[in-house]
């Protein structure tokens, strides 16, 4: 497979007449833009805001992150969920860089749900405030959601999807300035050079727990409680064929633009050739029983093994629950011969003094963390909030709560909060960006 992205850098985003990319400068023409939102019946309200790094903006309660982008030759960004099933990872995509679309709620956030502020202290705990964005502020009419801590967002979240196809689709007739090739030849058929070095499959666990549909990752639409360990080329996640859900507190989550933009894919195209042989994903997922548990463990090992991988690099979305997932799939490549190195975040507590993981082994003894989800993080009043701040503590956010006994409600009258690290959307960065170190006392 070869994969050509062509990337248009934005320099700045503003509304004007015509939606078009012009040296750098994105214009949206905000009715056309709404226009193609509420191709949902189930939008009640849509707005589009633009905010840049530095401004002082608090969003909340962020629902998703996407990249803007178009399929040169036809066909849907994400196969299979906003259009019919084609092969990702192959061919040209146009990418907007520099930016992303935000999903936000205008009223009801839940569990899944984030917080992003664009400047300020709060700025340095999320990727998404270095990046200009367009922001989705709307409401649905799904009303048996409002109240739930769990929700599905997915009206929101497609027409987020949607909107994002619509302003990639602006550089469809643009020349190539800057494209990233990549390529990998199939296993067999790799030169000697190349085959002597050491082999590294990279394991990805996407949230997938919840049995009901429609809260987990998506491959090529299919939901991931439903599939079992399953090779992908890394092209494909690159290019659309993994969709981010709506389960996962939000600081451990992978955005949609982080799947699209998973910088260990990229870090490992990079050493490929030159110190290692990068044998492509091994899509795993997150189980509930722990049979399941064990019964994708063994998949991934039999398949890292079958591949000829001399090591692995295993990445969870999420903690807690899947930890064990995480765990075992670590042991189980270990004790098939494959030297193994995990990714994740930690819950260690308020105080940093709890287990880090909920399932540990000592033969998982080689693990990078991206920090604490329960780091208490406080943050001053911004001048304006896209959103509803209020939904960070009436609503069930992962880090945010009603009233706490000894910190009280995690948002004070004059604006300003207090809250977990859990709440940060995206925040621990566990695609291979976290800006997180360790610091010795």
């Amino acid at each position: 497979m070869k994969l050509d992205i062509v990337n248009f850098h934005v320099r700045d985003i503003q509304f004007g007449a015509k939606t078009e990319y012009v040296d750098g400068i994105l214009t949206v023409n905000k009715e056309e833009a709404l226009a193609v939102v509420r191709e949902d019946s189930h939008i009640t309200e849509a707005e589009l805001h633009i905010v840049k790094p530095g401004d002082e903006v608090r969003l909340v309660p962020v629902k998703e992150a996407i990249e803007p982008r178009h399929r040169v030759g036809g066909g849907p960004v994400f196969p299979g969920v906003t259009g019919k099933l084609v092969q990702a990872g192959n061919g040209t995509t146009h990418a907007l860089k520099d930016m992303s679309v935000l999903v936000v709620g205008k009223h009801w956030g839940g569990f899944q749900d984030g917080l992003i502020d664009m400047g300020g202290e709060g700025a340095k705990y999320t990727l998404f405030s270095e990046l200009k964005n367009l922001v989705l502020v709307a409401d649905t009419d799904e009303t048996f959601e409002h109240k739930e801590q769990q929700k599905k967002n997915r009206a929101l979240r497609w027409a987020g999807m949607r909107l994002a196809e619509y302003l990639g689709a602006c550089t469809k007739d643009l020349a190539p300035v800057e494209t990233e090739v990549y390529e990998l030849p199939a296993i067999t058929k790799r030169d000697s050079a190349v085959s002597k070095l050491p082999s590294v499959v990279l394991v990805l666990q996407p949230q997938s727990q919840m049995e009901e549909m429609g809260y987990n990752d998506l491959n090529y639409g299919w939901d991931c409680n439903h599939m079992l360990p399953t090779f992908m080329h890394p092209n494909e996640v690159l290019d659309g064929a993994m969709i981010s859900g709506s389960f996962m507190p939000c600081s451990s989550k992978w955005s949609t633009y982080d799947f699209q933009n998973f910088p260990m894919i990229k870090r490992l195209y990079q050493e490929h050739g030159k110190t290692l042989n990068f044998l492509g994903v091994i899509m795993s997922n997150l189980n509930v029983a722990l049979d399941q548990k064990e019964r994708s463990a063994l998949f991934v090992a039999q398949m890292a093994k079958s591949i000829g991988a001399d090591s692995a690099i295993v990445v969870e979305e999420g903690y807690g629950n899947p930890d064990a997932d995480f765990t075992a799939c670590i042991v189980a490549l270990e004790k098939a011969g494959v030297k193994t190195v995990g990714l994740t975040n930690e819950c260690t507590g308020r105080d940093g003094a709890s287990q880090p993981l909920v399932s540990m082994d000592e033969i998982a003894d080689a693990i990078v963390s991206c920090g604490n989800v329960s780091s208490l993080i406080k943050l001053p009043p911004m001048k304006v909030v896209l959103g509803e701040l209020e939904s960070l503590a009436r609503d069930g956010l992962s880090g945010g709560w009603s009233n706490d006994e000894i910190l009280g409600p995690s948002v004070k009258p004059d604006g300003s909060i207090i809250m977990e690290n859990n709440a940060m959307f995206c925040g621990d960065r566990v695609a291979g960006w976290s800006t997180k170190t360790m610091k010795e006392f």
